[in-house]
């Protein structure tokens, strides 16, 4: 199971690079089904080019912790209404 935040209405998963299966199969496909906080959802992922972007998530999915200060890749999933 990944560990994901939402933030801003969208929901973020991340990792320190952009070799694991899940990530590379949401750049091909961005079409994607997640489940989050025991919901089921469709939506539209791309990675986040945003360096900011990426630190909040960080901070977001690690609170206090020192790996929140690691650099991370993510993918945004914008959700389908």
């Amino acid at each position: 199971m990944l560990r994901a935040v939402k933030y801003n209405e969208k929901i973020y998963f991340s990792r320190h690079r952009p070799d694991g299966d899940w990530f590379k199969n949401a750049v091909a496909n961005p079409d994607v089904i997640i489940e989050f906080d025991n919901s089921r959802y469709t939506g539209k992922a791309k990675v986040v080019d945003d360096k900011k972007l990426e630190e909040k998530i960080s901070q977001l999915k690690y609170p206090g912790e020192k790996r929140a200060e690691e650099k991370r890749v993510a993918i945004e999933i914008t959700l389908y209404e």
